[in-house]
């Protein structure tokens, strides 16, 4: 009779895990790979967008810049509704489609701020959001409780800042950029954690790459408004 482990057992326990491991770093680094590619196509359209000035003026200048400071979350709730009834094809079709029309509506920070000001908080912001990112990622503490303080912070953002449309005020606007730093900082990691935990091996092609892009999505927004909250705090105006 054996009575020491089943070392057959184990071994075939430790492939399959190690199996899991690399099958996760590499579903998280396709996300990451998505999420780094909007990033520079919102970059490369608001910087175009704002270096000519027929197109500039033509969105900034006529009620068309309604249009596209809203098209973006359009995309966002379309993807979000239909992200699991569209190809994946389709799928990465709109995310950049969404990252180029973010790009038309981020144009003016390049008209507002100063090229090294924006370089510098850009800086700051992927190392804030790597770490964060990278504490997520590696915590073993179950950051599920921060959710619904999050989303509640968020929340009160979005009221303020629609508030501070009508008052105009430096002071409501500092106080919502300091929270709005601490919220995004935080749902970093939250939003890690939780597309970290999504991985599903067994998942196909196709569903797992509509996963990722929903993932990069959100790390996307968190980071995009990281930046507009710090651009906000240390950016200087031209």
């Amino acid at each position: 009779m054996a009575i020491g482990p089943d070392t057959r057992h184990l071994t075939r326990t430790q492939a399959a895990a190690a199996e899991i491991d690399v099958g996760l770093r590499q579903y998280m680094l396709r996300v990451y790979n998505y999420m780094a590619g909007g990033l520079a196509l919102t970059g490369v359209a608001a910087y175009l967008t704002a270096s000519t000035p027929a197109l500039f003026n033509a969105i900034f200048g006529t009620p068309l810049v309604w249009v596209v400071m809203f098209a973006p979350l359009g995309f966002v709730i379309f993807l979000s509704a239909r992200i699991n009834k569209m190809s994946l094809t389709g799928a990465q079709v709109a995310f950049w489609l969404f990252a180029a029309v973010m790009g038309l509506s981020l144009a003016s920070v390049f008209v507002i701020y100063a090229g090294e000001s924006i370089a510098r908080v850009f800086f700051i912001t992927a190392s804030v959001f790597a770490a964060m990112s990278l504490y997520g990622y590696t915590t073993k503490k179950d950051l599920s409780g921060w959710g619904s303080f999050l989303f509640m912070g968020l929340i009160g953002i979005i009221i303020a800042a629609v508030v501070n449309l009508f008052l105009a005020s430096s002071a409501l606007q500092f106080a919502i950029s300091v929270i709005g730093v601490l919220v995004f900082t935080g749902l970093t990691a939250y939003d890690t954690q939780r597309i970290k935990e999504t991985y599903d091996v067994s998942a196909s092609g196709e569903v797992a790459g509509k996963t990722a892009i929903m993932g990069a999505l959100r790390l996307y927004l968190d980071f995009i408004n990281l930046f507009l909250m710090l651009l906000q705090l240390f950016g200087n105006r031209r």
